[in-house]
């Protein structure tokens, strides 16, 4: 790890094992930790003993630390000549927030670096033994938000384009909204 740098990585999607070593080399070495609640907490047992570690969970609505706190943290931290490790869970852009972080690292001169994780988009399939590709059945598939930004004016996602666009469909945190996700799908053909 370079000093001074903030590393945006992807902590998988629960499995410890499928979390990456190089999530694990950020986290042996960092000197903030600022993780999410969608990890799994074995992973922090890696820390170094003096790591500071910021709890930044996100559940059901109810946020720990707002992301504009959280982005403070990530710039004040780096600033002060911390290695800085932001965990999340899956992969950090994927829903994730990471893009965003990363802008604001960007407009603050603070050198970054993403470490990609396993998504849940993938693996809970695979684990379920679902391919999302299949030579003889699905040649495509997308992964969409199931929960999209309730401050939008109206929603983006193009209900016919999705039904008859892609072979497989994978919506993320979606379960408070299946109902309308399956309606939508069926009005357009799916």
């Amino acid at each position: 790890m370079a000093a001074h740098k903030v590393y945006i990585v992807g902590a998988g999607p629960g499995d410890i094992g499928l979390f990456t070593l190089k999530g694990l080399s950020c986290v042996k070495n960092a000197d903030t930790i600022i993780y999410d609640f969608h990890i799994n907490a074995q992973i922090l047992t890696y820390a170094k003993e003096d790591a500071e570690l910021i709890y930044a969970g996100k559940r059901g609505g109810h946020h720990e630390l707002t992301q504009d706190e959280i982005n403070q943290a990530l710039i004040s931290r780096a600033l002060d000549g911390r290695n800085v490790c932001r965990l999340k869970g899956g992969d950090p852009f994927v829903f994730g927030r990471g893009g965003e972080e990363a802008e604001v690292l960007v407009e603050h001169g603070i050198e970054f670096e993403v470490v990609p994780g396993i998504s849940s988009a993938v693996a809970a399939a695979a684990y379920a033994g679902i391919p999302l590709t299949h030579r003889n059945y699905s040649s495509s598939f997308a992964v969409i938000t199931g929960n999209e930004d309730a401050t939008k004016a109206d929603s983006s996602l193009n209900w016919a384009s999705l039904a008859a666009g892609f072979d497989t469909l994978v919506f993320l945190m979606g379960v408070k909204n299946v109902q309308s996700i399956t309606s939508h799908l069926i009005e357009h053909g799916k």
